[in-house]
């Protein structure tokens, strides 16, 4: 008989987490072993729980969905977690795939789109739900129309320099550095300044170059 794959549902609406357990629990292979409401009574009952996939919500009182899932790789690398959200914008699914999750599954997608997700992270694969996708498409495309000017000016603000800091460096008017960014924010679809040093470092920028 094959083993189950044990599955959590950390969310703290009592309803979203008793619907996908209840779709999980219709199949053969998966066995729900717990519901939780917040991403510390997850990491309480890590060792107990032993989870091979978490389905874990992004915003929820006290640890949210982020601080849990880096806590709980920490002490149980092999753990697959899957990051259930309403949000697809790609500042949220790039900060949630460069804290360990492994997959980014939107709060609405059909029912079956849960358990295709759950089976793709236990093969080792990274999964994105089809809206997930559409969102990040955006970033990808960006990369190759960044200007040589974006990217310096992308360098220069991911280190942390102000818009006067970076006009002196460059030898610009602080008005076209506002520009910069202007269009940086918008071909990246990120809508802080946070986001851009956080593209930056996922992106490889601070080491001399968009990969």
């Amino acid at each position: 008989m094959t083993q189950k794959t044990r599955v959590v549902v950390v969310d703290d609406h009592p309803m979203v987490a008793e619907g996908i357990e209840a779709i999980l629990e219709s199949y053969d292979d998966i066995d729900v072993v717990a519901t939780l409401s917040d991403g510390q009574a997850m990491i309480d009952q890590l060792t107990e729980l032993r989870p091979d996939v978490i389905l874990m919500d992004l915003n929820m009182p006290g640890l949210g969905g982020l601080s849990a899932t880096e806590m709980i790789l920490e002490r149980a690398p092999e753990t697959r977690i899957l990051i259930l959200s309403m949000h697809d914008s790609p500042e949220y699914i790039t900060t949630a795939l460069s804290h360990g999750a492994r997959g980014y599954v939107l709060k609405d997608v059909p029912t079956d789109e849960i358990k295709t997700a759950v089976d793709a992270v236990i093969a080792g694969e990274r999964y994105l739900c089809t809206g997930a996708e559409g969102a990040l498409e955006p970033q990808i495309n960006a990369r190759e129309q960044l200007t040589n000017r974006e990217q310096t000016v992308l360098l220069q603000l991911a280190q942390g320099k102000s818009n006067k800091d970076v006009a002196l460096e460059l030898d610009i008017s602080v008005r076209t550095v506002e520009t910069h960014r202007k269009n940086l924010k918008r071909k990246l679809g990120i809508s802080s300044t946070a986001g851009l040093t956080r593209y930056a470092l996922e992106h490889g920028v601070l080491q001399g170059g968009i990969r």
